[in-house]
């Protein structure tokens, strides 16, 4: 393993071409960037010995003044190197100033240099260190990313639709891209025969409509090439379509009807996006394209007892959301080995994150479909050790997983026979009473609610929970 010692070593033993990068001469200046790019690229070592030596500071120097064309291209690489690395890296290029550097670069007339500025910027703003805000500080910005989308390559589109997903992240933010010509140049991007520029444009489109009517009812009219936009998610949901763009197209469909853009009974919405969900839990897929696919199809069902009642009869869905519950991380078992190396436990936490997710999900899409149905929750609480799984729940470490399980614990005591039965057997009001106990108020609110249907005059288990002070407990949270 080489130490972080060695790799400042490495870059010592080539203090020549360090020197190189200060020399006014713009051929030898090239020179040595050309072999700093060769030390950084693949080595998160060097990234780090680079930026504690406090080159950062020249490399965007020589953007700010030079002109020699592949000085200025090479330079951008390394950048776009560097924030490959850690998140420190980024800390560290973002405290040097880099982003306004790099966005003066977009107006260049030198087109290499302006794709090596867009793929650096890319980088840089899938980091959450990124302020989103620098975005619109400038009023060209936005308008000109637009504008080069519709009279650039591929790679460009691309980064393009990556940035702009990136920055959009409140409902003001989706209603200045909409404002500035988002839609129509996001909807003819979509229409790209590259999968690599559409599958970022769809995540664009997605969280440019979520929860906002205006915007979506915008996206919804536009058409590129004689075809509405969700007539081309349509098509990207066909089952030739690679399993994260049909998830992506299905998600987008499903905040366009749920912002009220595409009526929850048109045929698109039942009979392509709603089977693409239930088809997304399937044990075939991935376990995180399970759990994307349960969540967005609760999201979607959430409010609509059509959907509801449709989902659940569809290709054995209360079952295999089920099987979502019973997930148990594969690393798990080297935990009875003995040591466990510190890259298994690394692995074996990114699988419980998972495991934590699917659960989650499937708690929803169970409280989604158990709304407004009886028989429909009678289906969902008669699924082996369902309750078991719910009441287990109320205990899980995460926090979102514990109120993915009381709001599905909230839709099932709606049941006026389960709360006389199920309810009972299973003394569910133990473990929600302990969930009271200092809480987050999320929780706190479906908690309570669904502590007051078990109070309810037919239930059996109310004299038990009045003898454990609910009274005093529901007072306590006024």
């Amino acid at each position: 393993m080489v130490t972080i010692h060695q790799s400042y070593m490495v870059v010592e033993c080539n203090r020549s071409y360090i020197d190189l990068l200060f020399f006014h001469d713009p051929e030898k200046c090239l020179e040595g960037i050309i072999q700093l790019k060769n030390s950084v690229i693949g080595s998160n070592n060097q990234k780090a010995t680079v930026i504690r030596m406090g080159l950062v500071p020249r490399l965007l120097q020589i953007l700010r003044e030079e002109s020699h064309p592949q000085l200025l291209c090479e330079t951008a690489v390394i950048l776009n190197s560097l924030a490959k690395g850690t998140e420190e890296n980024v800390k560290a290029l973002l405290d040097a100033g880099v982003l306004p550097v790099l966005m003066q670069g977009l107006v260049h007339q030198d087109q290499r240099y302006v794709e090596a500025c867009l793929c650096c910027l890319r980088t840089l703003f899938r980091s959450e260190l990124v302020p989103v805000e620098c975005m619109y500080e400038e009023p060209w910005a936005v308008r000109h990313l637009l504008l080069m989308a519709t009279q650039t390559h591929a790679t460009n589109q691309e980064c393009i639709a990556t940035i702009l997903m990136a920055v959009c992240k409140t409902p003001d933010h989706q209603n200045y891209l909409c404002a500035h010509g988002a839609v129509p140049a996001l909807t003819a991007l979509l229409c790209s025969p590259a999968y690599k520029v559409q599958l970022p444009t769809l995540r664009c489109l997605t969280h440019m409509c979520y929860q906002n009517p205006k915007v979506s009812q915008a996206l919804a009219t536009s058409s590129y090439g004689g075809r509405t936009l969700p007539d081309v998610l349509v098509t990207l949901m066909a089952r030739d379509k690679p399993t994260e763009m049909q998830l992506a197209a299905a998600k987008c469909m499903t905040f366009l009807s749920r912002a009220g853009a595409v009526h929850s009974e048109d045929p698109r919405i039942v009979f392509k996006v709603l089977p693409t969900l239930v088809r997304m839990c399937k044990k075939e897929r991935t376990p995180e394209e399970r759990a994307h696919g349960a969540e967005t199809l609760a999201y979607l069902a959430e409010v609509d007892t059509e959907l509801q009642r449709i989902a659940s009869i569809s290709d054995h869905l209360i079952p295999t959301l089920a099987e979502l519950l019973k997930y148990q991380p594969p690393s798990a078992v080297v935990l009875y080995k003995g040591p466990v190396p510190a890259i298994t436990m690394k692995k074996l936490e990114q699988e419980v994150k998972v495991m934590q997710e699917l659960r989650q999900a499937a708690f929803k899409a169970f409280a989604a479909l158990g709304a407004n149905d009886e028989d429909i929750r009678k289906k969902i609480i008669e699924t082996d050790s369902l309750m078991e799984h719910v009441v287990s729940s109320l205990s899980d470490t995460n926090p979102r997983v514990r109120l993915a399980a009381v709001r599905c614990l909230h839709s099932l005591s709606r049941s006026v026979q389960q709360l006389r039965t199920t309810f009972q057997d299973h003394a569910v009001w133990r473990p929600l009473m302990r969930l009271l106990h200092n809480a987050p108020d999320d929780i706190l609110l479906v908690a309570s609610s669904t502590l007051c249907n078990l109070l309810l005059e037919f239930s059996p288990s109310k004299e038990p929970i009045l003898e454990c002070g609910a009274v005093e407990l529901l007072c306590g949270l006024t």
